[in-house]
């Protein structure tokens, strides 16, 4: 055998022994057992405040023309809406552009949105009725929500009733493995919400709605829901 052969050998040799080391040392320690754990706590919450869209659009072949009569109109709205105690008022999605139609003079668009927010819903579905009444804005939607302070309420409560839930849970499991005891692992906690759904109506409909009397305004629920998912590690289960 040469002396570069011998060395190549060699080399080998040391390369292999550590590995074999290294897989012998690893398979003379067990695995712990870990089991995969989830529960969830959930509640209707009435939803508390209620959001109305509404949109003023003219069309004019004057640009300018046209603006001045969405600004003295919105003017008019928002006014109007600052001066019911309760109600959040505040101009969205400006927009101006011109309209080019078959057989059709070109006409320049311009519409503003505002955006009214409150818990109190006759007196919001009031005020909802009057700016279409009076100040020439329609309703072009409609909404209801829970209030943040509700809904952070209500997850506190549901999140340690989600707890205690899962640790029922992990010790039924590891009850049923055998275990001794067992201990939590990498826990999460999330939360998310779901709204009932409302009958939905079209524009049209819905200023008919509001504009008749008396105002009646359903909020519905909103389904909340904590879930806590983590792994529960088994001491002294059955192999």
């Amino acid at each position: 055998m040469t002396a570069a052969l011998r060395w190549l050998t060699a080399l080998c040799a040391c390369i292999a022994v550590p590995v074999a080391s290294a897989q012998s040392n690893g398979s003379s320690v067990p695995a712990q057992p870990v089991v995969g754990v989830s529960a969830s706590a959930s509640a209707p919450l009435a939803n508390d405040r209620m959001h109305a869209s509404m949109r003023v659009e003219v069309d004019n072949a004057d640009a300018a023309a046209a603006a001045n009569e969405v600004n003295a109109k919105m003017a008019k709205a928002l006014a109007r809406a600052k001066a019911v105690k309760g109600v959040e008022a505040e101009t969205t999605a400006y927009s101006s552009y011109q309209v080019n139609e078959r057989n059709q003079p070109m006409r320049w668009r311009v519409s503003q949105t505002l955006s009214l927010e409150g818990s109190d819903f006759t007196a919001l579905a009031a005020l909802v009725s009057k700016i279409q009444s009076e100040d020439g804005l329609v309703l072009s939607g409609m909404n209801f929500q829970v209030s943040p302070a509700a809904r952070r309420a209500a997850e506190d409560s549901l999140t340690e009733q989600a707890i205690k839930a899962w640790q029922a849970r992990a010790q039924i499991a590891a009850r049923a493995f055998g275990a001794t005891s067992w201990r939590p692992g990498h826990v999460t906690i999330q939360t998310g919400d779901v709204a009932r759904p409302l009958p939905m109506y079209r524009a049209s409909s819905v200023a008919a709605v509001l504009l008749a009397a008396p105002i009646a305004t359903e909020s519905g629920t909103t389904d909340i829901t904590v879930t806590v998912t983590g792994d529960a590690i088994l001491d002294g289960a059955s192999k």
